[in-house]
């Protein structure tokens, strides 16, 4: 038998699919507090778009790019909310926000090449860099920093081999929203390198008491790709619907690069997701709010019993100290935690060595089991 791909072989599994077979593998029930799943149901009117595309055979191929009403649309939202200068041929709709992060790894970097990461970051953009041959480099997230990216600290990890930098706002798994300065400090910090600044923005719509940047608006030199997602924003995680804003070239390359990746996306799909930007939005609103409502319960519930915690200003996942309890190995502590307490949360060396003597739990889980899951971890 041939030998497996080397990157393919060295691309570590996630830890939370790990807390997820043990959670699934366990004879009786479990609070699942390690998953980004909404609680919500997906809109009747998005759902509703997908069946009558369905019914009117809506089944065939489309461009590689997206179908042109939906590009439109997105080129119209990203303008309106996220200050980027976009027309719709600098949108290319994606299998789902991971996939619109490949394809834009997929164009700008190559074997050899060196990502800047974010850690505690999502495990997948290292995974998504391991598999493109090339080498994932951590830049720490620190709690003095309110687990922010440090430009000076930032600076000293490039290296000619230095390609690009990941950074992600609101946080998986931090829930740390990037200021107006510091979307710019960074758009800066890759002008003076030379990088691609390849920005995550999966949770965009849900922020508290904090507005949203999007890096890409101070983009100066062509150098920002934004990655979006309807799954959180629009409770769609299966419908698998994302997309990329880029430059002009860039957003070509990434177009031509789906053909060998996916073809084009479900088609009935993207007719879902151009009514979730079409129709009402009070959804996203009351989504949002309760997940407000969730932070602010589950940290008055953490404060009631002393643990300590990073406040959430978007997305929806608390980060919990668990220092004094874990022992130095929160992977091992959390998975001990599952079997005598029954609550998964994610460790957090899941999304990097920073991440350990945290946790993390998401604030997508309905609102009784939430602080029933907290209770059971503080006490364990």
């Amino acid at each position: 038998m041939p030998a497996l791909a080397p990157n393919a072989e060295r691309m570590p599994r996630s830890g939370i699919r790990e807390v997820m077979d043990l959670a699934w593998s366990l004879p009786g029930p479990v609070i699942g507090l390690h998953v980004g799943e909404p609680s919500f149901p997906t809109p009747q009117h998005v759902r509703d778009a997908a069946v009558a595309a369905l019914e009117r055979g809506e089944t065939r191929y489309a461009p590689n790019a997206g179908l042109p009403a939906l590009r439109a649309a997105i080129a119209e939202k990203v303008g309106a909310r996220n200050g980027l200068r976009a027309a719709p041929e600098q949108v290319v709709v994606s299998a789902g926000g991971m996939e619109a992060l490949y394809v834009a790894l997929s164009a700008t970097i190559e074997a050899g090449d060196e990502v800047l990461v974010p850690d505690p970051g999502w495990p997948n953009f290292a995974m998504a860099t391991q598999l493109l041959q090339a080498a994932p480099v951590p830049y720490p997230l620190q709690p003095e920093d309110g687990f922010l990216p440090d430009v000076a600290r930032l600076d000293a990890l490039v290296t000619g081999r230095t390609k690009a930098i990941v950074v992600n706002s609101p946080s998986n798994p931090l829930g740390s929203v990037l200021d107006e300065r510091l979307a710019e400090a960074l758009c800066r910090f890759a002008d003076r390198h030379d990088l691609w600044l390849i920005s995550d923005e999966c949770y965009d719509a849900i922020t508290f008491e904090r507005e949203h940047f999007s890096p890409g608006a101070w983009d100066e030199q062509d150098r920002v790709l934004s990655c979006f997602s309807f799954s959180k924003t629009y409770a769609m995680t299966g419908l698998r619907v994302g997309y990329l804003v880029a430059p002009p070239p860039i957003a070509a390359t990434a177009a031509k690069l789906q053909e060998a990746l996916i073809a084009c996306v479900n088609v009935p799909a993207q007719y879902a997701a151009l009514a979730a930007l079409e129709g009402p939005q009070d959804v996203v609103e009351e989504m949002r709010r309760t997940y407000m409502e969730r932070r602010d319960a589950a940290t008055a519930l953490l404060d009631s019993r002393g643990t300590g915690y990073l406040r959430p200003q978007g997305a929806f996942y608390l980060w919990i100290d668990v220092r004094g309890r874990s022992g130095g190995d929160v992977n091992a502590w959390a998975l001990d935690v599952l079997r005598r307490r029954g609550v998964a949360v994610a460790p957090g060396t899941t999304f990097g060595p920073t991440g350990e003597g945290w946790v993390r739990a998401s604030l997508a889980t309905a609102t009784d089991e939430l602080l029933e899951g907290l209770g059971r971890l503080v006490d364990a």
